[in-house]
């Protein structure tokens, strides 16, 4: 059974845990909207400290994120919202594919490891940035994992078509 209702009684707590570089990057809890077996959806408030300024979105206290997870794709996009409800846009990270921790039928832990590729994209659609291909690079992955890194940007490469053709959306339901 998914755990997709609108009950929010029946919504199960999970922690999300983002790896980089073989570490804990952060963890924090989350509420579970969504598991079909391949497709995990979390809501989870802002989790970092403060304000982070992007230059062409700022995170802050009161953001909600919408996580969107895959065990088989290499990438998880978080749509963000203000604390009002408005879309600021879609952050996504190219990752491995989440590994779903079950505790009593559901996920009790998502991680996902970050693989240092982003893309971002407005709500409008209209700006739509590939970011730190700089430390990609510097990472190293290249040469001590080539298979992750040629997914990875294959990956990076398929979210960015998305986001400018208009099925971006689509990847969501």
């Amino acid at each position: 059974m998914s755990a997709n209702s609108a009950d929010p009684s029946l919504r199960k707590a999970v922690d999300i845990v983002l790896v980089k570089a073989g570490r804990t990057k952060i963890r924090y809890p989350a509420d579970l909207l969504h598991d079909d077996g391949t497709h995990v959806v979390v809501r989870a408030a802002w989790a970092g400290a403060g304000v982070r300024d992007f230059g062409f979105v700022r995170f802050e206290p009161g953001d909600v994120f919408t996580e969107h997870y895959w065990r088989d794709r290499w990438y998880a996009v978080k749509e963000v919202r203000n604390a009002e409800g408005t879309l600021k846009g879609w952050y996504c990270d190219i990752a491995r594919p989440a590994e779903v921790t079950p505790a009593d039928a559901t996920p009790g832990e998502v991680v996902c490891e970050d693989l240092d590729l982003d893309l971002w994209r407005s709500a409008d659609g209209g700006t739509v940035l590939r970011l730190d291909e700089d430390e990609f690079a510097a990472s190293g992955l290249e040469t001590t994992d080539p298979r992750a890194a040629s997914a990875a940007r294959a990956a990076l490469d398929e979210l960015e078509l998305r986001a400018r053709e208009g099925d971006f959306e689509a990847l969501l339901a």
